[in-house]
């Protein structure tokens, strides 16, 4: 089996709401290039379609389409998150783990992304990162605070890993919004956060983006003891 990311062919709006600011915002169309045949994945593909490809593209496609335009508070967003990331896990197609990039003041959705590590056999695709690329992408753009933009805000059902901290903090988002910090995550699923700088606040304050913790905290840490129940792979590249 060859893994490798590459990067998006093609992602499109495909769909159009069905009622004003209730169902669905769009669909994606992801073209991977692998093997020489079109395939659905998020960033990472692979020359072998597994199982998980088939559960993804049966409950990742509609919930997306099923959201409204636009989550105008940050408990719904945090919500929706929450609920990508446990699906993730209860479909088997990655960790419990959701992000969402929101337009900051408005609340309209840009894109809500999951794990896809198992999935994809690609070892960068967590959700931040997943959700980030998918949102500039979408967008046209490698930096969600440039000129002539609205802020952006990143929604993430955990404090960043190690490395989508530093993703986080070169996306270009103005805001960052966490369930929580702490050591729940890595006691509960055995997950390994990497090296993670005790001065992460003040990288996040020098970057100018802003902080929130703890919406709907109890309900992440739920879902981590829920995944760390369930006896699914726990994907660390090296026992720490």
């Amino acid at each position: 089996r060859q893994n490798f990311c590459v990067g998006i062919e093609r992602l499109k709006k495909v769909a159009q709401p069905k009622e004003q600011n209730t169902v669905g915002i769009f669909a994606l169309e992801v073209e991977i290039l692998a093997a020489n045949r079109g395939r659905f994945v998020l960033l990472c593909g692979s020359s072998h379609r597994n199982a998980a490809d088939d559960s993804m593209e049966d409950w990742w496609l509609p919930a997306m389409q099923a959201l409204p335009t636009h989550l105008s508070t940050l408990d719904e967003r945090m919500a929706v998150v929450n609920r990508f990331a446990r699906m993730n896990f209860e479909n088997g197609t990655g960790g419990p783990f959701g992000a969402g990039v929101f337009e900051l003041e408005t609340g309209k959705v840009v894109m809500v992304g999951i794990n896809q590590v198992m999935a994809t056999g690609c070892s960068s695709a967590h959700a931040e990162v997943m959700t980030l690329s998918l949102a500039q992408r979408r967008l046209g753009t490698y930096d969600l605070g440039g000129p002539n933009m609205p802020a952006h805000q990143l929604v993430v059902n955990w404090l960043p890993c190690a490395m989508c901290f530093g993703a986080t903090i070169w996306s270009g988002i103005r805001s960052l919004a966490i369930a929580g910090y702490g050591p729940e995550l890595e006691q509960l699923t055995g997950f390994d956060e990497g090296p993670i700088t005790p001065e992460w606040r003040a990288a996040l304050d020098k970057r100018g983006i802003e902080l929130i913790a703890g919406v709907r905290r109890d309900e992440a840490v739920a879902l981590f003891r829920d995944f760390g129940q369930s006896g699914q792979t726990v994907y660390n590249g090296r026992a720490s």
